[in-house]
Order: C-alpha cells, then structure tokens, then sequence
C-alpha cells in the first residue's frame, strides 16, 4: 500500500499544436462582379430602415463601383430605375386613393398600393438572386429615368 501512494499520477500531455488551416484562396473577380451586381438588386431592402432607402440603396452601390465594374453600371441602372417607378406608383396610387377616399371609393385603391410595394420587394429580391447566378433580369413595368 505504501507503493501506491508514492507513485506519481502519469503525465499529462498538452494538446497537440493547431496548425491553421489552408487561408481560403482570394475570391475571382467574376464572383465579386456578381456579389456586387446582387447588392445592387438587395440594397433596396434598405427602403424598410430609412426613407427613400429603396432608391438610395441601389444609387449608392451603383454609384461606388461602376466605373470598376461594367456590369455593376448595367444592374445599378436597373435596379435604380425600378426602385424609381415603385416609388412613383406608390405615391400616386396613395394619392389618388386619398382623395377618392372622400367619395367612398378609395379604400378599394389601398390594398393595390400594398400590392405595388409588396412586388417591389418580391422583384428586387428576385432579380438579387439571378444576379448572383450571374443571369439578366429584366424588370417589368420599368420606366427608364437613368440612362
């Protein structure tokens, strides 16, 4: 018994070294054009945080990289001239509900301007994606203010 209590517990050894692992190699500018060119279908979300967000967001974006990028020119005028219809539809639509409100029959006109802004978020949102798979998309109903 005495042995046992004059042997030393084994020895614990440390973990071995991490090695970090392989740096991920840089992205292809190809893969960066087309990040860009989605952020600037998306950066119109930006119309839920601040006002006139869904025009600043794309004017920005586009704004910042189209004389680096060709095609960040093409989808930032897209994208910028839909965010521009939208915005135009809505507020006349809210106007010409408004004053037809007096007369009892604008509030039919209310739930059509829900549905204007609800398929400007449904496009942007769609148009972000084929961008990033590196498609075109042609929004509809798109007046051409920025040419």
């Amino acid at each position: 018994m005495a042995e046992n209590q004059t042997q030393s517990p084994p020895p614990i050894n440390p973990p071995p070294p991490v090695t970090p692992a392989n740096p991920p190699p840089p992205p292809s500018p190809e893969s960066q054009a087309r990040q860009w060119n989605m952020l600037c279908h998306l950066s119109a979300l930006a119309g839920f945080v601040i006002p006139f967000g869904n025009m600043l967001g794309p004017l920005v974006v586009w704004q910042i990289k189209k004389n680096e990028i060709p095609s960040v020119d093409i989808h930032g005028k897209a994208a910028l001239n839909f965010q521009i219809t939208v915005t135009i539809a809505a507020i006349a639509g809210l106007t010409v509900a408004f004053a037809l409100s007096f007369f009892c029959v604008g509030y039919l006109l209310f739930p059509v301007v829900m549905l204007i802004g609800l398929a400007g978020l449904i496009f942007s949102i769609i148009a972000g994606i084929k961008a990033n798979n590196g498609e075109d998309f042609k929004y509809p109903y798109s007046f051409e203010f920025v040419k």
